[in-house]
């Protein structure tokens, strides 16, 4: 939403009344000419909220938006996933409340213990969790299913199709390849100059706009010049990337596939065939933060690594940041494996589920 200027962030000051005069000092704070990211926004929200002293946010609840459940729901849409994950997801959440859930989901700025939640992060991250449940994401057991799904697909072409990871990866990487391009070329040629243009004195005021007006003419001659397609208005706003049920798309949308060659039943309860699982980190720091070490590529799967920029680009976020969450989400769930002291802690080591 900031990127494609929904919420005033970028040249916010276009959007203050005449009557507030900007000069000097004024035009380092608001003449931003960089991209901020994910955790710059959401420290500056939460210290705007403490600042103004904000009375408690709305109660998140289940028909909230921002809810995990109906979040986790938008990404697995998102990303392509069969929409029967959701009933993972869900079984997958219901622990980690340990407060009352509206109370632990809610921001209250002005509480002595203020929590804040990364909804986004945190539902993602919990897609993640399942897909490692599922696939084991090793670089070697997810490509085995696949060639089951693959098998069985060919065999029962009118039946519901098993959802095949190999096919999907290779959907979902020429999906977001094409989409990373085009957002890294809009940013290159995103135009940093406002429309309305900060001075340093009130003196100098008219030499601006005189200088912004000349600059506005000749774009506007060179773009006649060069028969160029006048530019699109802004879209509405969406929080969706991608569309994977357009009639015009020619991609595979993976969100009716069953996921029977990988779930199996135990009893009335469905169960995972997989029943090996590797932590993504077993090393936190032991400071009072208690948070993850540091993130690096080469110690993980290139199927976690995927799976992690794929979300990390949607959210645009750096990867650390989902993979800590992550760890902390598998701290919860493997809570008897974390307290347990190991001598030696290999990422790639597999354990076996309780």
């Amino acid at each position: 939403f900031v990127e494609e200027g929904h919420i005033p962030y970028i040249n916010a000051f276009q959007h203050f009344p005449e009557e507030m005069k900007l000069y000097g000092r004024d035009k380092g704070i608001f003449a931003i000419e960089s991209w901020p990211d994910y955790e710059d926004i959401y420290n500056k929200v939460i210290e705007v909220a403490t600042f103004l002293d904000l009375p408690r946010f709305p109660d998140i609840t289940k028909e909230c938006y921002l809810h995990p459940n109906i979040l986790c729901m938008k990404y697995l849409m998102e990303v392509n996933l069969p929409e029967v994950l959701h009933v993972l997801t869900h079984k997958l959440l219901s622990p980690f409340f340990l407060l009352p859930e509206v109370d632990f989901l809610t921001f209250d700025p002005v509480a002595k213990m203020a929590k804040t939640v990364k909804y986004d992060v945190q539902a993602v991250a919990v897609i993640v969790v399942v897909l490692k449940l599922l696939f084991l994401l090793d670089d070697n057991l997810e490509w085995s299913l696949s060639n089951l799904a693959e098998k069985h697909n060919e065999k029962n072409k009118e039946d519901k199709p098993w959802f095949d990871f190999r096919k999907w990866y290779q959907v979902m990487k020429k999906t977001v390849d094409e989409k990373k391009q085009k957002w890294e070329e809009a940013r290159a040629k995103y135009i940093w100059k406002s429309e309305k243009p900060l001075y340093h004195s009130s003196i100098d005021r008219s030499v601006v706009y005189k200088r912004r007006e000349m600059v506005v003419n000749l774009q506007r001659q060179f773009s006649t010049l060069v028969d160029s397609v006048p530019t699109i208005g802004k879209k509405s706003p969406s929080s969706f990337q991608f569309n994977w049920i357009a009639e015009d798309t020619d991609q595979t949308c993976f969100h009716g596939h069953s996921l029977q060659g990988v779930l199996k039943k135990k009893g009335q309860s469905p169960i995972t065939k997989n029943s090996l699982y590797w932590l993504s980190t077993q090393k936190f720091c032991k400071s009072y933060c208690k948070h993850v070490t540091t993130y690096e590529e080469s110690n993980f799967s290139l199927s976690y690594q995927f799976i992690l920029n794929l979300f990390s680009f949607l959210l645009r976020i750096k990867t650390s940041i989902l993979h800590e969450e992550v760890s902390l989400i598998e701290k919860k769930l493997f809570k008897k494996r974390y307290s347990k002291t190991k001598k030696k802690s290999s990422r790639s080591r597999k354990v076996r589920r309780r």
